[in-house]
């Protein structure tokens, strides 16, 4: 299964990117997405998740008032968006999208079984 996250760059402290991850609709339409962020020298860490319907959402204390995740289920795809606002210095990362074998959101990064590549987010300040 291959999931493809997209929108990652270079931005300024301050300002906003939205991040895509595209799942196959057969493998992610009735599973929880998450997006998950690493950045040098530091685990992985959960970023914010999303159920299978869209009615439930999770968020990092990190994150939460200036991201936003949501998903189309009536897109080809099955997107998953991550709007990110107000970035900062340290939210720069790799941010990876994952589907859950299950359908509720979860930040338990041992529930998501399908990983993506990653995209870059760099932040200056």
């Amino acid at each position: 299964v291959q999931l493809q996250a997209s929108g990652g760059g270079l931005v300024q402290a301050g300002g906003s990117l939205t991040l895509s991850c595209v799942a196959p609709r057969r493998t992610a339409s009735n599973n929880a997405v998450a997006w998950f962020r690493q950045a040098p020298g530091k685990e992985r860490e959960f970023v914010a998740a999303i159920s299978w319907n869209g009615g439930n959402t999770l968020y990092a204390d990190s994150v939460k008032g200036r991201f936003t995740i949501s998903r189309d289920r009536d897109n080809a795809n099955n997107a998953v968006y991550l709007k990110m606002s107000s970035l900062k210095a340290e939210d720069t990362a790799v941010y990876y999208c994952a589907v859950a074998r299950g359908s509720i959101a979860t930040s338990d990064n041992s529930r998501y079984n399908y990983w993506g590549r990653g995209t870059q987010v760099t932040v200056s300040s």
